[in-house]
Parts: structure tokens; sequence; C-alpha cells
């Protein structure tokens, strides 16, 4: 099948890979341009254009499809099908309806809860017990496209890098199941109830709440790891906690209850496992405790 292939976080590589490892014809692959990253603030290309070079299939990367000339573009690759991973642009009815057979969405979610942008975060923070993903066929609404197929994951305590790599390579899978049965698929309409908007996220929501409940100060934890990071001020500056447990214990809210970065919280406590300060790598809370003792009494936040 020829297919136009659009994602732009290593979320989507997977799907890429599995498509060219099953024998489809990708046109070329879409992604957003490269954008300043890291210390140097250099122009990074994105992981699916990594991939894609890596793979030798043509880039394109428009900063929208408002362009005629881009829009013909597209249409002129004459695909059967696009397929599309997170890829960062809400694509206009033309691009909608320029493959023979549409565009075909790898949501990760179970829809239609978790619409939007980060379906992923918001399942940890709201406490699921499962997630998933949903392969849609795409209409001008979002996320609100007929289902062609869906698989579940139970939550079960990951994070959320470890949920994308999880959820990443089921979405592979379904699509390019999807692909083989397109002919015999019927598409099913999203149920009207249960529907839920996964906003993105904003760096303000990693600010540790400790007035929370030690469940939702830990599922906060889980959701930003590993971006971007969850963290409360200790000591005149900003430590990110990677990793905690939920334990026992009773206290002002913020304050460490014994000299082991035990922290008080709304109910019970979270025990930071794995911490990093600025400037230096992640370690066990132990390792930081050696060199950056931490005594009961002290206040984070």
């Amino acid at each position: 099948m020829r297919i136009v292939f659009m994602g732009t976080p290593a979320f989507a590589v997977p799907a890429l890979e599995a498509l060219v490892a099953a024998g489809h014809e990708v046109a070329a692959v879409y992604t957003q341009p490269p954008r300043p990253a890291q210390r140097g603030k250099q122009p990074q290309p994105s992981p699916v254009q990594v991939a894609a070079e890596r793979l030798g299939l043509p880039v394109r990367c428009p900063v929208n499809f408002r362009d005629d000339a881009d829009r013909h573009a597209f249409a002129a690759l004459h695909a059967d099908v696009a397929v599309v991973a997170a890829y960062g642009l809400i694509l206009p009815q033309a691009i909608l309806d320029a493959p023979r057979r549409g565009c075909l969405n790898i949501h990760a979610s179970l829809l239609p809860r978790w619409r939007g942008a980060a379906p992923i975060q918001r399942a940890i923070l709201a406490g699921d017990a499962a997630t998933g993903v949903t392969i849609m066929q795409m209409e001008r609404g979002l996320d609100t496209g007929p289902m062609l197929l869906a698989a579940e994951t139970l939550v079960d305590g990951k994070t959320a890098g470890e949920f994308t790599d999880e959820l990443a390579a089921m979405g592979a899978a379904l699509i390019v199941g999807a692909l083989a049965r397109l002919d015999t698929l019927v598409p099913e309409a999203q149920p009207a109830e249960g529907v839920t908007y996964a906003h993105k996220i904003d760096k303000a929501e990693a600010a540790l709440d400790f007035t929370r409940s030690a469940e939702e100060v830990e599922r906060t934890v889980r959701a930003f790891n590993p971006a971007p990071g969850a963290f409360a001020p200790l000591g005149g500056e900003r430590l990110r906690i990677l990793a905690c447990a939920v334990v026992e214990g009773t206290g002002e809210p913020g304050v460490t209850i014994d000299d082991r970065l035990t922290i008080a919280c709304g109910v019970d406590a979270i025990r930071p496992t794995l911490v990093q300060r600025p400037g230096k790598r992640a370690m066990d809370v132990a390792g930081m405790l050696r060199g950056f003792p931490v005594p009961a009494g002290t206040r984070l936040g």
C-alpha cells in the first residue's frame, strides 16, 4: 500500500519502522521542522526525521498546510492512505481528503477517553487502571473519528516514559494489522458518553503539591517522568523527583518527617527513591543524602 506517514516524537518511530518492515511503500514522511533543543539551542531534527533519513525515506517539514503549494504537493503523492501518529498539526480537510482511503490516526488512549494532546500523562494523573491505543479514521473534530481497532493495557505503576514505549509498540502492531484488514474492518462510532480531554501539559503542573494525598503526588511523579520532571524547591534549588514510594506517615504537608527525605502529604507521605539536583545526574536518594543531607523538619516548597 502506498502510504504517507506523519509523525514527530519518538512515540511515532516504531510505527514508521513497522510499516516499512511490513513492505508498505512510504511515499513521504511528514514531520515537524527542526526545533532548538538542548543547551546549545541548535535546531534538532525530530526523532521521526532521524528515523526516516536512516531508512532512506524522503522527509517534508511544512510549518503548516495553509500554503496551497504544500497542499498540492501532498495530494500529488497519490497515497492510498496517510498514517498519523502524534504529528503535532491539525490537518485541514484538504489533507484529510487527499489520500484515496483517508487518514488513520494512532492515538494513545482508549477513545473517547483522553482525546487530545497528552493522553498518556492524563491517564496516569487521573489514576486510570487501564489505557491503551486506538486506531481511528480521522475527521475534522479533535480525535472524534470512528474507531477501527483498539488494544488495552494496565497502567500498573508505569511512568509516562515507560508507557510511551509500550504504547508505541502496541500502536505499531495495531496499524500494521489495520492496514492488512482495511477492506474488512467496520468503523465504529465513538460512544457519546465517557468523553474526556487530555489537555497539553503545562510545565507548571510539574510543581509538586504536597497538600494532595501521597497517591496523587506519586502519580504526578510518574506522569512527568521523564519530562518535564516533577519537582519541589529544596535549599534554594529545584529538586526533581523522578521516582517515589507511598508510605505511611503524618506531618505538615511538604515537610520531611525523617532524615530519609520522607515528605508528609495531605494523606500519608512519599519517600523519593530517584532524584536529580540541578546540573547533576539522576541518583538514588541515599547517594544524594550522603553529600547533601536533608534533616527532618526541612520544608520543600
